[in-house]
């Protein structure tokens, strides 16, 4: 299982998990979903659940991937399969995205 920490403007937001290559999980942090203060990181992903599952990667974060040329070149620099959204995902949504979400890869569980 990969997992990734999800970030909101700097502050730990949720989790990201792929269980397989069809399986996926996204729950929020406990703290991030206790404040009434901090939002949603999606219409998609509201906060009024804790976990959510999904058979392929969640479209939120498959937005965030390069498409057509920019995704095979992105997946032979680095050195990751173009079909592996979630690894692609991982390599290239640590630092500078567009908007205010970024991932950090976490050990395997």
């Amino acid at each position: 299982m990969r997992q990734a920490a999800v970030y909101r403007n700097g502050e730990l937001a949720g989790y990201l998990m792929e269980e397989n290559r069809r399986q996926y999980l996204f729950r929020y942090d406990e703290l991030w979903l206790a404040d009434p203060h901090k939002p949603a990181i999606s219409l998609t992903l509201p906060k009024t659940q804790s976990e959510y599952r999904s058979d392929a990667l969640f479209p939120f974060f498959f937005n965030m991937l390069s498409e057509g040329v920019n995704r095979r070149l992105q997946s032979v620099q680095l050195r990751v399969d173009e079909a592996d959204s979630f690894g692609l995902l991982l390599a290239t949504a640590q630092y500078d995205t567009i908007g205010a979400i970024t991932l950090r890869p976490v050990a395997d569980l």
